[in-house]
Parts: structure tokens; C-alpha cells; sequence
């Protein structure tokens, strides 16, 4: 009889084992701009979580968007400011489990509460920055700079010497700004006036409409003039000693890129578990020392920024606010109204 409970005890423990070996790890889908992730942080969440995180890479919240409408089910995504106000229109997104997040006392000051998500309710930070002029220190005049701002883009004496960035919100912002606007303005004269300033710069210094190619370029001194996104200038300055970056007093727009859970989600106790993972130290310091970008964790913002830190004296690291400087805000009028320009823009050059 003892014999007899022995193997129907070992045979239950067979099989317990056997149906842990094959018991799935939870999965979770990350959907997030390319090259935007520290290098060990997903294995690091993986082993800590025991889990498997599916990561997919967009090029632009435009595309973004349009497979969220389409129905695909990601857990976490990280787009930019003007497009969680949009996905928050929609009812897109659900509210973050405030319980889950301990490390939201980590976030510095300058990246709390913000417009499109005042109390954080349904945001995280995850990078932030500013949209500013990388410059050649040994050919452009600083002079110039702090003269004409972005207007130094029509300035004769650059001919041939300038990258615009190929985004119509950056592109229009630029011209807006430069001639005292917001750029988040619905005045159809406004939106003409930066229209006509846009076709002036390409009839006048004949500007190459540049993406992410922009990065090497600027680093290989092909161009003495670009528009770069901050974090990516950082990488520049720090491979280039003879680039510098500036961001004009008659403003410009500083961004946002912030951690969200869509209402589809189909695991968001674990998302919720990697959002606060993500603002620990030691992800946020792998993150903005692998991808340059400006972190939102305040004590890894002031060792980068201290004088025995990786980005100390790097311009385009700290974003240099000012009080013309805004955020993007959604809205559709703009949004079709711009990219219409924007396809003449880049035509007539």
C-alpha cells in the first residue's frame, strides 16, 4: 500500500514539473520609435519579469497611429506629445494604475504635469528635448545665429550649405517661429506668410530635405547648417567638435516622448510593471547614455549634465527652454492643412 501512494506522489510531481517546463512566459508588445532603447534594458525587464517582450518600431506617430486605428493590439507605446492629445480625443488610451508606479517620484520637474496629460494620468516621460540648429563653429558665424535665429536659413551667405529636416510640423514650426508666430496657429495669413517663407529659403540657399541621414552627414562636416531633433545632435557634438547646436530666443518646439497603454492592451499589468522599470536609474542611465537623448529621470539628468558627466558642456543635452518655446498640439485641421503645404514645400526645391 506505502508502495503504492509513493508512485502515485511521484507520478503527481512528474507531472507538475512537466506542466511548469511548458507553462508560456506572459508576453508583452512594445511599439516605439527605432533606435530609441537602452542596450540592455528589454533583457534586463525579461529576466527580472520573466517574461517576453515583442518589440516593433515605427518611423513617424503618423504611422503609429494609423495601425492603432487599424485594430493591432500593442501594450506600451511611446509617441510624442501632440499625438497622445490625439489618442486621448479618441479614447484611445487607458489610465495608468497610479499603485504600479513608485518610480514616477523619480521624474524631474521639467517633465511633470504637462499640458496634454496634466496629472500623468495616462503618460510617462520617456525622452524629451528640443527641435534646434546643429552649426558648423569653424564656417557658420555665431553672430548670424543669434541675429537671424532660424531665419538664417535664408541667409544668402549659406547657399548650398543647409539640411532641413523632411517633417512639415518641424518644417512649418521653423518658419513660424521665425517670423513671431505659434506654431501651433490656425490664422490662414500666418500659415501663408510661413509658406512663402519656406519657398524664400529654397529659392535662396537650395537646402537638401534630409531624415535620420542627417546624423552622419553632419558628423562627416558635409553641411555646415541642419535642423536636428536634440537628442541627435548630441550624438553629433559627440563625435564632431566642430559642430555646435542653438535653439533661437524667438523659440522653438520642445517634445515630449511618453509612455502609454492603449484601451486594447492585452496585458497592462505588465505594462504597467515595465513603465515603472523603465524610470529606474539604471534603465534611464543605460538609455541616455545608448540613444543621447535627454532623460527624465532627474538624478541621471544631473550626473549627465554634471562636469564629471558624459554630456557636460554637450549644448544640445539640458534643452535650453525659453518662454516662446511650445509644445506641438493635435489638431486636425492643422495637421491636413500642413501636410498639404508641405508636399509643395519640398516640390518647388
Amino acid at each position: 500500500m506505502k508502495k503504492r501512494i509513493v508512485l502515485i506522489v511521484c507520478f503527481v510531481l512528474m507531472l507538475g514539473a512537466m506542466t511548469g517546463c511548458g507553462k508560456k512566459k506572459e508576453k508583452m508588445k512594445l511599439f516605439l520609435p527605432g533606435e530609441y532603447l537602452g542596450e540592455n534594458v528589454i533583457s534586463d525587464f525579461e529576466k527580472e519579469y520573466n517574461c517576453e517582450v515583442i518589440v516593433e518600431n515605427f518611423d513617424s506617430n503618423e504611422a503609429m497611429y494609423t495601425k492603432l486605428q487599424a485594430g493591432d493590439k500593442y501594450d506600451v507605446l511611446i509617441p510624442s506629445d501632440y499625438t497622445i492629445e490625439r489618442l486621448l480625443k479618441e479614447e484611445y488610451l487607458q489610465k495608468l494604475d497610479q499603485s504600479a508606479l513608485p518610480n514616477l517620484a523619480n521624474l524631474a520637474d521639467q517633465v511633470k504635469n504637462l499640458s496634454f496629460d496634466p496629472n500623468n494620468e495616462y503618460s510617462v516621460p520617456y525622452f524629451w528635448g528640443t527641435v534646434g540648429i546643429v552649426y558648423n563653429k569653424n564656417n557658420v558665424d555665431y553672430a548670424d545665429l543669434e541675429a537671424e535665429g532660424f531665419a538664417i536659413f535664408k541667409n544668402p551667405k549659406y547657399k548650398d550649405r543647409v539640411y532641413m529636416y523632411d517633417s512639415a510640423r518641424d518644417g512649418f514650426m521653423i518658419a513660424l517661429k521665425s517670423l513671431g508666430y505659434s506654431c501651433n496657429t490656425e490664422n490662414e495669413q500666418e500659415i501663408e506668410e510661413a509658406y512663402d517663407w519656406l519657398i524664400e529659403m529654397n529659392m535662396t540657399t537650395h537646402p537638401i530635405y534630409v531624415t535620420d541621414e542627417v546624423i552622419d552627414n553632419m558628423k562627416a562636416n558635409r553641411k555646415d547648417l541642419a535642423i536636428v531633433y536634440s537628442g541627435d545632435a548630441v550624438d553629433i557634438l559627440g563625435e564632431n567638435p566642430n559642430m555646435g547646436y542653438y535653439t533661437p530666443m524667438s523659440g522653438t518646439n520642445v517634445w515630449y516622448d511618453s509612455m502609454v497603454i492603449p484601451k486594447n492592451a492585452e496585458n497592462p499589468e505588465l505594462a504597467n510593471k515595465f513603465i515603472n522599470f523603465m524610470l529606474n536609474y539604471d534603465q534611464c542611465l543605460d538609455g541616455t547614455e545608448t540613444v543621447g537623448y535627454t532623460s527624465p529621470n532627474k538624478q541621471v539628468l544631473a550626473e549627465m549634465i554634471a562636469p564629471d558627466g558624459d554630456y557636460y558642456e554637450n549644448e544640445a543635452y539640458l534643452p535650453r527652454t525659453y518662454e516662446k518655446d511650445e509644445i506641438f498640439h493635435d489638431n486636425e485641421y492643422l495637421r491636413k492643412k500642413l501636410a498639404e503645404l508641405w508636399l509643395k514645400v519640398v516640390a518647388t526645391n
